[in-house]
């Protein structure tokens, strides 16, 4: 049975970062999704509901997601998910179901940092960061990787581009963790590509290490991107074999660069197409 020895609803973020650091043992609670599987008291949790981190809010350059939001507010905020192709509400659709999404939360999901996380590997094909309470704005990319400190995740920040994106994924069944996951976004002159469920953290692929220079990227380069992808560390588990995962891996980045891409030649398009085929019948 999951208990709580001590349960704090702190009034604002200062005070709940004061709780964090002094009171040992103490954990910030989002959605509690994996706290409900434990079997364990915990010595004191922190309920940030009244901290007011509930919203997505946009400016003239940036989205402000707060911690608190849910991955089904992520999923049918309109404004945020037209200005970057979609990709957050197609990572989080097949996440168990309604009623979960609705529980889960996007600070839970980040701060977490767990490899099979469809939310960050569509995050970090974007151009993210994220504002810790005491930490301030760090990228993603640099967060994913940091050790876990004594800090609050208080946003996810999505700075604003013009974004071309897709987000690919293999599941075995649909509500069931990704096997694995891939995101690929065109921003700022260059392709961002995310892999993620390796089973380990998301690791993002660009510029020389992607070996994809060209908006509408030729068979050439994409056959490079899919030799990178294939390049980063995989293993096994329940879901799939090393093996497995890295061919697929190849395959899903590819089909989303050229998902994304703004081919309007039929013939270059059909030619990249080709390459994904190629690479899918390839057992």
């Amino acid at each position: 049975m999951l208990k709580f020895a001590r349960y704090v609803r702190a009034a604002n973020v200062d005070d709940a970062l004061e709780v964090l650091r002094f009171r040992k043992g103490a954990q910030v609670m989002g959605g509690g999704i994996w706290m409900r599987l434990s079997d364990r008291t915990y010595p004191c949790v922190i309920d940030l509901s009244d901290c007011g981190l509930n919203t997505i809010e946009e400016t003239d350059e940036e989205f402000r997601i707060g911690a608190y939001v849910t991955l089904r507010d992520l999923e049918v905020d309109g404004r945020l998910n037209a200005a970057t192709g979609n990709v957050l509400a197609t990572a989080v659709h097949d996440i168990v179901g309604v009623q979960m999404r609705q529980l889960a939360t996007v600070g839970g999901s980040v701060f977490g940092r767990f490899g099979f996380s469809d939310v960050i590997c569509a995050l970090l094909a974007l151009d993210a960061e994220v504002e810790l309470a005491e930490a301030g704005r760090i990228p993603l990319a640099q967060f994913v990787d940091m050790p876990y400190e004594l800090d609050i995740l208080t946003h996810v920040i999505v700075r604003k581009h013009d974004y071309r994106a897709s987000y690919q994924c293999l599941r075995k069944a649909a509500t069931d963790f990704a096997t694995i996951n891939a995101c690929a976004a065109y921003w700022d002159g260059a392709w961002h590509v995310a892999v993620g469920s390796r089973p380990a953290k998301a690791r993002l692929l660009t510029g020389d290490a992607l070996g994809v220079a060209s908006a509408k990227p030729t068979a050439d380069e994409l056959a490079h991107a899919i030799e990178a992808v294939r390049g980063l560390k995989y293993s096994s588990n329940l879901w799939g074999s090393e093996r497995y995962r890295r061919h697929l891996a190849g395959v899903l980045a590819a089909r989303a660069i050229v998902d994304a891409a703004p081919y309007t030649s039929p013939e270059a398009a059909d030619a990249a197409r080709a390459v994904c085929a190629g690479e899918e019948a390839i057992a």
